[in-house]
């Protein structure tokens, strides 16, 4: 991470006081037609599943290629008010995707390019919420909570009125920054206030494509996380267990992660057998989908598991892991 403290809670401060402009027609290329965009917004369920599936590293340049696809038609096209705004929201989430996959692949730098220039580009409040809501992750994942729930309120605050399910996806994200600083109290609200939005979720809501990825399984495993955070361990393993029954099966780098975080669960509650039975269950899956960020959370749980490097379960567990680089 390059940008840190105050600029970067700078920039979600900015974001608040952004309104989003007209758009007008530029002439400087060919004119864009409503059917061009709609095959240009037509990519995003592919992109979106295969980064999902395979990881960021992977899906990263895949990502990067038709961003810039866009960037370009905006620079030398011609269009509608109506089609740029299209445009600008797909350039936005492109922008978002291309930053979650290089986070995921470890480059944080990289990660943080993509999220500010989406920003620049996202005139819907949602869409720059969940930016935001990305960014306060990474903070949590450098140790740096107190900038995490900065922006995490900052993404609260920029998005009224918006879908249960994504009213609950932001009350969590705050919730997780709270769980990391130890504010329990502020955590169980947040906590509250997500389960109640989440019940009222409803198959007919009008939402955001992006959305999707916000099902049972994410809820739960985001709450079991803020738990094991609080170190309420038994809590947090039953809402992992529970994100485990029900997780989808192409969502690959997910289970790793819920697998690992449960391993981390059971570690803490002395069951090591278990714990590495369940690094071991994750290996194979951050195999198909490689993601740096569960490579790092896998070698830590195993270094939490009490046995010695004679351990048979020892030597059997650094062998398989030897076989992801680490």
């Amino acid at each position: 991470m390059k940008i840190t403290g105050v600029p970067l809670a700078g920039i979600a401060e900015g974001w608040l006081t952004i309104e989003p402009q007209e758009l007008v027609a530029v002439l400087r290329g060919g004119q864009v037609t409503v059917e061009l965009v709609d095959r240009m917004e037509e990519g995003l369920p592919r992109l979106r599943f295969l980064e999902a599936t395979r990881g960021g590293d992977q899906a990263r340049a895949l990502i990067h290629a038709e961003l810039g696809m866009v960037v370009d038609v905006l620079d030398r096209s011609a269009y509608t008010a109506v089609a740029g705004q299209r445009l600008y929201a797909l350039a936005a989430e492109l922008g978002r995707m291309a930053g979650w996959a290089s986070f995921d692949a470890g480059l944080h730098a990289a990660a943080q390019r993509y999220w500010i220039a989406a920003l620049h580009a996202a005139a819907d409040r949602l869409l720059g919420a969940n930016i935001l809501k990305s960014m306060s992750l990474q903070c949590y994942d450098f140790g740096r909570p107190r900038e995490a729930l900065e922006l995490a309120r900052s993404a609260q605050e920029g998005a009224k009125g918006v879908t249960p399910r994504a009213a609950a996806m932001l009350a969590l994200r705050e919730a997780r920054a709270h769980a990391a600083i130890g504010d329990s109290k502020a955590c169980e609200r947040l906590l509250k206030q997500a389960d109640a939005e989440f019940d009222r979720v409803t198959s007919t809501d009008t939402e955001p494509a992006f959305l999707g990825y916000f099902d049972e399984s994410e809820f739960n495993a985001q709450v079991g996380t803020c738990y094991l955070d609080l170190g309420r361990t038994k809590e947090a393993d039953a809402y992992l267990s529970h994100a485990l029954r029900v997780v989808p099966a192409t969502k690959v780098r997910d289970r790793a992660t819920y697998v690992i975080r449960r391993a981390s669960a059971q570690a803490q509650l002395g069951d090591a057998d278990y714990a590495a039975s369940l690094v071991a269950e994750a290996i194979p899956l951050i195999r198909e989908a490689p993601s740096e960020r569960n490579m790092r959370r896998v070698v830590r749980v195993r270094q939490r598991l009490p046995f010695t490097k004679a351990d048979p379960r020892a030597r059997a567990l650094d062998d398989q892991l030897a076989t992801l680089g680490v």
